[in-house]
């Protein structure tokens, strides 16, 4: 067994672990029970990106930050914007909108970059146009997207009057690209 392959293994199960203990909390807190105690409830955090709503899964998000200058790395995908470093971190920051075939667009004051744990323990960073909100829906709500060209976005629910388009983080990162 190469020395790659004894650190890969603990980083996954990490992730798993990080995923169970957040689940865990969020049950002592009563947040997966409706008032009834019988309906399953997902946290997600709902962002904007080119006037659609977007969301990932609260339990995924490290923490949100203002954009900064990034340093380039050199060629890197189009969609890497750079990396940064965050509290002695270096931090992969990869431009959603380029990701999902948006286009690119100048950073606003309401840009945000919203920094993730990935599937595999990798911590990556997703700028996004605006952070809207923490939105709990129930999981019956929630349905899998059909027809949808994007990978990225593997389901939707209802979001007010509109829709939101949930992202499986790891293929949005490019983490299943490698």
């Amino acid at each position: 067994m190469s020395e790659s392959d004894a650190t890969d293994r603990p980083a996954a199960g990490a992730a798993i672990a990080w995923e169970n203990v957040a689940r865990s909390a969020a049950d002592s807190f009563g947040i997966h029970t409706n008032d009834e105690g019988s309906h399953s409830v997902r946290e997600l955090l709902v962002f904007g990106l080119d006037d659609s709503a977007y969301a990932v899964p609260v339990e995924r998000v490290r923490e949100i930050v203002r954009m900064r200058e990034l340093t380039r790395v050199p060629r890197s995908p189009g969609w890497l914007l750079g990396v940064v470093a965050l509290r002695g971190e270096i931090v992969e920051v990869v431009d959603l909108r380029l990701r999902l075939g948006l286009g690119a667009s100048e950073s606003t004051r309401s840009s945000r970059i919203i920094v993730l744990h990935g599937e595999t323990d990798r911590v990556a960073g997703i700028l996004v146009d605006s952070v809207r909100e923490v939105f709990r829906v129930a999981e019956e709500e929630i349905k899998p997207s059909q027809g949808l060209e994007m990978m990225s976005v593997v389901e939707m629910c209802r979001y007010g009057a509109d829709f939101v388009s949930i992202l499986d983080i790891d293929r949005a990162l490019g983490m299943r690209d490698v």
